[in-house]
Parts: structure tokens; C-alpha cells; sequence
């Protein structure tokens, strides 16, 4: 099961493509992460110059490389530009379950369908390939724009981690804890069809 878990798929929509992230999409991602908004409550700081954008993928690669995540470069098809980035993490094969986190676009493709269509694509693919059970979303208490995206997917807010992290800034930050069961997949997926059409 391990296996498929760690596998390297590229995900296609009408919108978007979701590839396998690499080094080679640092320049275009640097492009895009430019605009410090884009991190005010993301876990990495503010990798807005290349060097920095850098060494952000290369940690969440070596991730990848122990097994907890598989991330993807976030390509829109119409303008061929790298968007973004999102990914799995917390994969724990052994239960069925993971999250969908770390994501972010340029300001640019926000509040556009380029979101609906990358979280469609990434539940499709744990759903009805990987067999998950569960699928989890958490984002900070305070960041409001996060948990109204992550309702309007169809996931069920599940509760508050209270003083759960601390962030770069040394911001003690609280945990909202989202999810999507695999007995709710088939009403979110017609919904997210929907949305999409």
C-alpha cells in the first residue's frame, strides 16, 4: 500500500495540472509567491526571492523523501504559468488517511477556479485511487479566507487545536480542523462537478 502511496501521478483538470514538484519550478514559483501576503499565515516565512523559494522546495521534497508528503507544482493550462503549489502531507497509509495543506497561488489566480479544480483533482485521486477514509484540512483560526475556501469544498469542520503551533513569527497560532469522509466523497464530489461546470 506504501507503494502507491508514494507514488509520483500527474493530475489533470480543465483548468489546471498538478505535477510532481521539483527544483526545476523554483523560478516560476518565485515568480509567483513575489507578494508577501500570499504567507501571512503559512508555517515557512516569506520565500519571495529565488534563493528562498529555494530552499522551500527542497525541505517540503525532503519531506517527500521520508514519506510524509507528496507535493505538486500548480500549473494553469491556459496561461502555462506555475501558479502554485499544494500537496499532501500527514500520509498515513496505514489508517487510510491524509491531509490536503500547504497551498498557496499568486494573487493573480486566487478566488478563481484554479483552488476548486486543484482540491477536486487531489480528493478524486485520494478518494478513488488511494482508498482513503478521511481527508483532512487544518488552517489558522485567524485566517478567515482559508476556512470560508476550505467550507465551500464540502468539509465538515470538525473543531479548534488550541495553542497548537507557533509560527515563524513566534505567533502562537490555533488549529482549525476540517474533513471530508469517504462516505461524504460522492455528495462532494457532484457538488465540486458542479462548482466546476
Amino acid at each position: 500500500m506504501r507503494g502507491l502511496w508514494q507514488k509520483q501521478v500527474t493530475l489533470f483538470g480543465e483548468i489546471v495540472r498538478l505535477e510532481p514538484l521539483s527544483e526545476d519550478h523554483v523560478e516560476e514559483l518565485a515568480i509567483s509567491g513575489k507578494d508577501v501576503s500570499i504567507w501571512k499565515y503559512m508555517l515557512y516565512g516569506e520565500p519571495i526571492t529565488e534563493e528562498n523559494m529555494r530552499g522551500w522546495v527542497r525541505d517540503i521534497l525532503k519531506r517527500q523523501d521520508m514519506g510524509s508528503d507528496l507535493p505538486f507544482a500548480v500549473i494553469h493550462l491556459a496561461s502555462g504559468k506555475v501558479v502554485g503549489a499544494t500537496r499532501y502531507l500527514d500520509m498515513r497509509p496505514e489508517h487510510k488517511g491524509l491531509e490536503i495543506g500547504g497551498t498557496w497561488y499568486s494573487v493573480d489566480f486566487q478566488r478563481t477556479g484554479v483552488n476548486t479544480e486543484s482540491k477536486y483533482l487531489l480528493l478524486k485521486y485520494a478518494f478513488e485511487d488511494l482508498g482513503c477514509i478521511r481527508v483532512q484540512f487544518k488552517t489558522d483560526l485567524r485566517n478567515i479566507r482559508s476556512q470560508r475556501a476550505i467550507e465551500r469544498l464540502g468539509a465538515l469542520k470538525e473543531g479548534i487545536l488550541r495553542n497548537h503551533m507557533i509560527t515563524p513569527e513566534g505567533v502562537i497560532r490555533d488549529s482549525v480542523y476540517y474533513s471530508i469522509l469517504d462516505n461524504e466523497w460522492s455528495k462532494v464530489k457532484s457538488d465540486l462537478e458542479e462548482k466546476l461546470s
